[in-house]
Formats: C-alpha cells, sequence, structure tokens
C-alpha cells in the first residue's frame, strides 16, 4: 500500500526535500569511491581494463534494472518503502566489495550499490515533482545538485585519504556508508506523501498508456541513451585515463563535478531565460567540444580547462530531460521518470562502459613497444624458481611466460593478454627493476587508449544536437515552452 497522503506543516516538503538530497549524496559518494578505487582494483586483482569497465557498467545498469522494476510500483509501495530497500542496498554492496575475493564478488558488489542508487532514484524523483509540481525542472535541477556534490566529497575524502597515506581502497569504500546512514536517520521513519499521479488520481493503466504511448517520449529515451553515455561513460573513466598519464585523475573528476554542482545550483534563471530545450541544444555544443578536448589533453592544466567545458556542457543534461518528461507528460508520473533513468544507465553500464574499456584496451595495446615489452616478460618469467610460494609473483610468472609462448608462435604480442601480465607483474610484490619497467610501459599506453575512447563517444553530441535543435525549434514554433498540467496530458501527444 502506498505511504498516506499528507497535509504538512509548511516546512515539511523542505525537511523531505533536504532528506532526499542526502539520499542522493550516498548514490554520487558510491560513484565517487568505485570511480576512485578504480585504478587500485585493477592493480591488486590484476583486472583488464574490460573487467574494470565490467565492474563500472554494473555500477550502472544495476541502476538500470532496479529503475524498471520498481518505478512502476511507486505509485503502489510508497516512496519510503523504496528508500528502505535502497539503504539496505546501500550497506550490504558495500560491504561486499569491502571484503571481495576477485573479480565476481567485486562485480556483485557494485550491482547491489547500483541498486540501491537506482532506488532512491526510484523514490525521489517523483518525491521532488510531487513536492513542486508548478516548479519540477528547476527543483529537479537543485535537487541533482547533490549528484556531482556528491562525487566532490567523496572524491575529495579519497584524495585526501592517499595524502595521509591512508591508501587502501577498502576504507575509501567505507565513505559510502556515511551518507547512507545519515539518509536512513533523516528518511525511513518519516511520513511521504503519495505521488503526484497518485493525487490526481491517475491510474497505472492510464500512466502506462501517456509513457509507452507517446511518440515524444520515445524520442527522449533515444536521446537519454546518449547524453548517458556522453556524461557517465567518459566520469567513470578520468580518474583511472588521467592518473594513468600521472595527474591525479581523481582531482580532475572532482573539478569537473564542483563546476557541475554549482551551474545546477543556479539553473532557475537559466531556465526561465533559455527554456529547457534551449539549455539541452546548448549542453549538446560545450559537452561535444571539451570531450574532444579532454581526450587530447596530456597536461594538467589542458585537463583541467577541457574537463570545465565538459562540466558546464553536460551538467544540465539529465535534470533537465527529467523536468522536460514530467512538464511535458507529467501523466507518465514515476514510471516515465524511472524509464529515464533506467534507459540512461543500462546503455552506460551494459553498452558504453564495456565498449569504451574495450577501446581502451585495444589502442593501448599498439602503444606497448615490442623488445621492451618482450624483455620485461623474459625477466619475468624468472620470478618464480623452484619452492617459490608467494602465489603473485607465481600468477606474473604464468602470465609472463604465456606471453612469450603466444609472442614465439606469432611474432606478436598477444591483445589484452600482454597488459594483464604487465599488470601481474606491477602487483607481484617482486623487487626487480623489471616491475618498474612493467609499470613505466604499461601507464602511458593505458592513459593513451583511454584518451582514445573519450574520442570515440563525441559523435554522439552531433546526433544530440540534431534531436534538440528540432524541439526547440517546434516549440519556437508554437510560441515557446510550455509545460502541461496532469490535467491537461491525453498521454499520447
Amino acid at each position: 500500500m502506498s505511504d498516506p497522503v499528507l497535509n504538512p506543516p509548511v516546512d515539511r516538503p523542505g525537511r523531505l526535500f533536504f532528506g532526499a538530497c542526502v539520499a542522493l549524496v550516498a548514490t554520487s559518494v558510491a560513484f565517487a569511491t568505485v570511480g576512485a578505487v578504480m585504478f587500485s582494483l585493477k592493480e591488486t586483482f590484476g583486472l583488464s581494463n574490460a573487467q574494470v569497465g565490467w565492474i563500472g557498467g554494473a555500477a550502472l545498469w544495476g541502476f538500470a534494472v532496479t529503475q524498471l522494476v520498481f518505478s512502476p510500483l511507486c505509485d503502489t509501495l510508497g516512496m519510503r518503502f523504496l528508500l528502505r530497500l535502497a539503504f539496505l542496498c546501500h550497506l550490504a554492496g558495500t560491504l561486499i566489495m569491502i571484503v571481495a575475493i576477485g573479480f565476481w564478488s567485486l562485480f556483485v558488489g557494485a550491482l547491489v550499490i547500483a541498486m540501491g542508487n537506482g532506488l532512491v532514484e526510484a523514490a525521489c524523483n517523483p518525491l521532488v515533482a510531487t513536492l513542486y509540481p508548478n516548479n519540477k525542472t528547476v527543483k529537479l535541477n537543485q535537487f541533482h545538485v547533490w549528484f556531482p556534490g556528491g562525487i566532490v566529497i567523496g572524491g575529495l575524502a579519497a584524495y585526501f585519504l592517499d595524502q595521509l597515506g591512508i591508501t587502501s581502497w577498502q576504507v575509501k569504500l567505507a565513505l559510502i556508508l556515511i551518507p547512507t546512514a545519515l539518509y536512513g536517520l533523516l528518511l525511513l521513519g518519516r511520513q511521504f506523501p503519495a505521488t503526484e499521479g497518485v493525487q490526481s488520481g491517475v491510474s497505472m493503466g492510464q500512466m502506462f498508456r501517456a509513457t509507452l504511448l507517446t511518440p515524444l517520449i520515445i524520442v527522449m529515451l533515444i536521446a537519454r541513451a546518449m547524453t548517458a553515455s556522453v556524461e557517465l561513460g567518459p566520469n567513470r573513466w578520468v580518474p583511472a585515463v588521467l592518473q594513468a598519464g600521472g595527474m591525479a585523475g581523481i582531482l580532475v573528476l572532482v573539478w569537473i563535478n564542483g563546476l557541475m554542482a554549482v551551474m545546477r545550483y543556479f539553473a532557475g534563471p537559466l531556465v526561465q531565460r533559455i527554456s529547457p530545450t534551449g539549455i539541452l541544444v546548448m549542453s549538446t555544443i560545450l559537452s561535444g567540444l571539451g570531450l574532444y578536448w579532454l581526450s587530447y589533453a596530456q597536461s594538467g592544466l589542458a585537463a583541467i580547462a577541457a574537463s570545465a567545458v565538459f562540466a558546464i556542457g553536460i551538467c544540465y543534461f539529465w535534470p533537465t530531460m527529467l523536468g522536460f518528461v514530467s512538464e511535458r507528460i507529467p501523466r507518465s508520473g514515476a514510471l516515465g521518470l524511472g524509464l529515464m533513468g533506467a534507459v540512461g544507465m543500462a546503455t552506460v553500464g551494459l553498452v558504453t562502459s564495456p565498449w569504451m574499456g574495450s577501446v581502451a584496451d585495444r589502442y593501448a595495446h599498439d602503444q606497448l613497444p615490442v623488445t621492451e615489452t618482450v624483455t620485461v616478460m623474459e625477466r619475468a618469467a624468472g620470478f618464480a624458481p623452484p619452492g617459490t610460494i608467494r602465489e603473485d609473483a607465481v600468477a606474473a610468472a604464468e602470465a609472463a611466460q604465456v606471453v612469450l609462448e603466444a609472442y614465439g608462435a606469432s611474432g606478436e604480442l598477444p591483445e589484452v593478454t600482454t597488459a594483464n601480465a604487465l599488470r601481474a607483474i606491477i602487483t607481484s610484490g617482486v623487487k626487480s627493476d623489471a616491475v618498474r619497467r612493467a609499470d613505466e610501459i604499461l601507464q602511458p599506453a593505458d592513459n593513451y587508449g583511454g584518451r582514445i575512447s573519450f574520442r570515440r563517444i563525441v559523435p554522439l553530441c552531433g546526433a544530440l544536437f540534431l534531436i534538440f535543435s528540432a524541439l526547440y525549434i517546434d516549440d519556437r514554433r508554437k510560441g515557446g515552452y510550455r509545460a502541461k498540467g496532469i490535467t491537461e496530458d491525453t498521454g499520447v501527444t
């Protein structure tokens, strides 16, 4: 059953909005800390870029699955019930990752955390739309301040732990538990209003018809898949790629998200002056330029400048598109908002992030110097003489031997296998010059491959420009952008 409809005192919407913002901080701290430890996970467990992509992807498509399952049930189960499930997922997923022993446990932990993230958005996006029915786009932008805001908090916390000599990735992941506990205290015992759709008497059937039979939402779902790929695909890879190039990638990520938070907070005047569709057109231009520039950035200054343009470009995509759907197709309700989030996250998690990892692997492999790499492998093959009991050293020696055998048979270094062997050598714990040389060979190659993967995303911005320009021109032809009331929405326009 849904939570009861309340007649709250004047300050109650503000209290619920604040609690929702803290819950969103938990999702973004999870995103930031998982991103911050990705480089450590790669080294500790000898993961390939593709495996890293799958872990990062699970942190996204798990969100999508949860949105698809629970968003249609938000009216029935109630927003508080969904947030209670989110709390359990954030707690359990974090603990699974902390005690992980390899790729699969990391994957499962990231997936459970992502389910918590999806439940937060499945509950809180409809909550904000319900609390502020006449100001949805602006308030959704202000609510989504706390996704980049939380990444800033989590990213800075992870960075300063490094500076204090606390390099444990388990400690960094434990940061997720702090905002999780806070939103649990703030929200789980409170009473929530019914959703806007329930209060207006919109049935589940009407909500499904308004969502699935409206051509406009199909266009927006296609655009959502592309905007999410532009925003979240590169953002997930920024720390690992730039760290491989010798820069503090997590600080670049903090810089990007700090700008995004500020821009979203002051979205109100921009929405009124330009209109939501005008903002989306502007965003496609800036995000494309920024990402293309970032793909060439090889110095800290260039990365900061390029990422600033990229941040300003992507910052309005997610909340403005949610506001647009809620204002133009209001009867789609929680289902429409949930589908928008689900399609975006599923695309990034199942397609974009693993694909970017594969691109990075392929182009990184092309940068490996063959003669030097073979020399390193020959030395590493001697890491495990008879009687050696160190598992990391044995694994490195075996991986090096596999590469040497493949090279001897074909005259070429095997793709992916070679990079994985270099990672095994780096994490072997053996005191050898070969370990240093392996790191010097692999890091520039990984950086180059990652930057090429950024460049491959840029054409999506061109396609988005055409879609949003068409919507903007249509609005202008009709006299300007206008939000619909829920009683005006037939669900099929």
